[in-house]
């Protein structure tokens, strides 16, 4: 989510084909779900029968349509000091960063004056992916797990950072506030008689997991020597989550967190691993805060910074922290319902930029999977798929971290290759996967272990296919079908080439893609739903037929409701759009966008009006993460770096003009004035 510091192109350096070295651009709209007989096409029988579709069979269960129908009138873009919303809709800003969560906190300062432990007690800084769970049936009650991706240091610190010319770091109080304001809250909140919600001040349930926080390790890589440190000789734990961006949720009543872009927080000035190359481990200069210069301070605690620099230097992992980045990098489990419980790292589900994470529609019997893209230009997506199948019973379980460690310990992960026709493969990462080079990962790596630590490289070796950007996944409740933000990649030319699922040169504008699983575990079904574009694009361009109401760029948040309706949040990076709106929300019900045989359509020039705005953020922000309280009747999303904004509880009050104020991110928690469901 925030802006790449790397150029991921330096990390993937596979000669993987692009498609077009397979098929020609591969457009027309309807191409794959028609004919792939997958959950999502299906789900238009039971309203338009079998007509088109080549299947003879009369008991093939069919999913029913959603029945949400948007009531509300797509809004007009904006480019104010405050957010926009839909006529008869407030606002109000929520959980701002620096609010206290526990009485070891002083109150927020206005003139960042905020020590380290303070910000280890309060709301961490731009927020980001969250979710909502209920304490009682109304929903009135719950827990709001929050991530915090990472920092902007001139708002941090009042009188700007202490680092020199060089980065080379001085405050230990300023380090450690820096740390503490990255990672998750989990925050508890009421919703008042007023309509309002409230955080409730010091609640046992209240607590932050920051960048020093211990972690358990699970999974392939527990208790591995390869995470062997000073601080963890067994290889069992690791000390704090960084760059937390998208996020999860489990069935059985987790938060899921997922560490992006943290490669640059580490730096190694000496002989590189093959995992630290591909996966972009400084190698020079200082790391991205510089917080490894601090090194040896008279006050540091337990090699609190020195565990930054993992460059070799003694005669075995105990004398440095060679082995400290390889406890980043992956899914992060929180049972928020539990006070002080311990969060755990689950390493089967890969190590690379996580950007999300998302299981499937749930059957009995069944394997779970889930589904993380990793956010970098020409990277890929992967699944998991868990060993257990599915037992209902286990969303009630009150032991939730053990429901973790049957599912999301033991599995296989793959990663997606885009195929011709529309149709895909998932390979597997496992030691018998096959190569390109006709042989199989046991040819290259030496344990599943190597294997995980090296997520990426071993995409490469079975021809995954890169993508532009893959960022949040979402599963439509009732179809099963899978959709997934591809935010945009302007570095696809004529030399990198297009292919049919990334089919723009210098694509700035984004889209965003579905597919539907097949009957085996590898196959998959595919076609491209929306693309982005400004409502003034060439036919080239504007490809989904979009105009002044629901043009976007660089889709990147991405989350169905349970009703059906997909709601799609923006990263802009087009100037084309940014010229007129500021990162916004739309919304969608993609299974009633059918065509005239029935079947799933893409949104397109006939049917675009089905995509409308419902939510604009304030100048210099990013709109992104969603969650929704199970009435339907507030959604909260997360504003992230702000430029002049909040001014007051409103979020939809504009900061006057000259008037100055220190930005917080926050929470928006937008509702239906008449206190009905929204959206609707």
């Amino acid at each position: 989510m925030s802006k790449e510091i790397f150029n991921p192109t330096r990390f993937n350096k596979s000669d993987n084909p692009d498609f077009d070295q397979v098929l020609e651009a591969h457009l027309a709209r309807r191409s794959v779900l028609k004919g792939g007989l997958g959950l999502g096409a299906m789900a238009t029988f039971g309203a338009f029968g079998l007509a088109g579709c080549n299947s003879s069979s009369s008991d093939t269960p069919a999913p029913t349509v959603s029945k949400a129908k948007l009531g509300f009138n797509s809004i007009a873009g904006s480019k104010i000091d405050a957010v926009s919303v839909p006529e008869g809709y407030s606002a109000q800003v929520l959980a701002p960063w620096g609010q206290p969560l526990t009485d070891q906190a002083s109150a927020w300062q206005a003139d960042g004056s905020n020590n380290a432990v303070d910000q280890e007690n309060a709301m961490g800084m731009h927020h980001d992916g969250l979710h909502f769970f209920p304490l009682n049936d109304a929903g009135s009650d719950g827990l709001l797990c929050v991530n915090h991706e990472y920092i902007d240091q001139n708002a941090l610190h009042p009188n700007g950072s202490d680092a020199d010319a060089n980065g080379i770091r001085s405050s230990v109080d300023q380090v450690r506030k820096e740390i503490n304001a990255h990672g998750v809250a989990v925050v508890r909140i009421q919703l008042q008689d007023n309509g309002q919600w409230k955080v409730v001040d010091n609640d046992p349930l209240n607590r932050r997991y920051t960048g020093a926080t211990t972690m358990d390790i699970s999974g392939p890589l527990a208790y591995s020597d390869k995470l062997a440190t000073p601080f963890s000789p067994d290889g069992s734990q690791a000390r704090g989550t960084l760059n937390n961006c998208g996020n999860g949720y489990t069935p059985w009543g987790t938060y899921l967190t997922c560490e992006e872009n943290w490669p640059g927080y580490f730096i190694n000035t000496g002989t590189t691993t093959a995992d630290q190359e591909r996966i972009g481990i400084s190698t020079s200069g200082t790391g991205r805060y510089g917080w490894e210069t601090l090194a040896g301070n008279a006050e540091e605690r337990v090699d609190e910074f020195s565990r930054f620099n993992v460059t070799p230097s003694g005669s075995s992992a105990m004398d440095d922290y060679r082995n400290e980045a390889n406890g980043h990098g992956f899914i992060v489990e929180i049972d928020p319902y539990t006070a002080n419980s311990r969060a755990v790292k689950r390493t089967a589900l890969g190590r690379f930029r996580h950007e999300g994470c998302t299981f499937g529609k749930l059957k009995a019997g069944q394997p779970i999977s889930f589904y993380s893209g990793h956010d970098s230009r020409f990277e890929y997506m992967y699944k998991f798929v868990s060993a257990s199948a599915w037992d209902p019973a286990d969303a009630n379980a009150s032991d939730r971290l053990a429901m973790g460690d049957k599912y999301m310990d033991e599995g296989t992960l793959y990663v997606a290759k885009f195929d011709a026709d529309g149709v895909g493969s998932w390979l597997p990462l496992s030691m018998d996967g096959a190569t390109q080079d006709g042989g199989s990962l046991s040819d290259h790596f030496d344990s599943l272990e190597d294997i995980i630590l090296n997520t990426a490289g071993a995409a490469d070796l079975v021809g995954a296919t890169p993508m532009d950007r893959p960022e949040w996944c979402a599963v439509d409740p009732i179809t099963g079908a899978v959709y997934l933000t591809l935010t945009n990649n302007t570095r696809r030319n004529e030399t990198t080439g297009t292919n049919p699922a990334n089919p723009r040169l210098n694509n700035k504008f984004g889209h965003v893609i579905r597919w539907d699983e097949g009957e085996s575990v590898n196959e998959f079904t595919w076609d491209i739903f929306v693309f982005g574009s400004d409502a003034n694009g060439d036919a080239q361009t504007n490809l989904s037929g979009l105009n002044e109401f629901n043009q976007f760029a660089s889709p990147d948040g991405l989350s169905f409701d349970q009703r059906g309706i997909l709601w799609i949040q923006t990263d802009n990076g087009a100037s084309e759009v940014t010229s007129y709106t500021n990162d916004q929300m739309l919304a969608v019900v993609p299974s009633t966008i059918t065509d005239d045989e029935g079947n799933l359509d893409t949104i397109n020039a006939d049917n675009q009006g089905e995509l409308r705005r419902f939510f604009v953020g304030p100048n210099g922000c990013e709109v992104t993460g969603f969650t929704i309280t199970p009435d339907y009747t507030t959604m909260f999303v997360s504003i992230q770096h702000p430029g002049n904004w909040p001014y007051s509880s409103n979020a939809a009050e504009a900061t006057p003009a000259g008037v100055n104020i220190r930005p917080r991110a926050a929470l928006v928690a937008i509702r239906k004035n008449d206190g009905s469901p929204l959206g609707v």
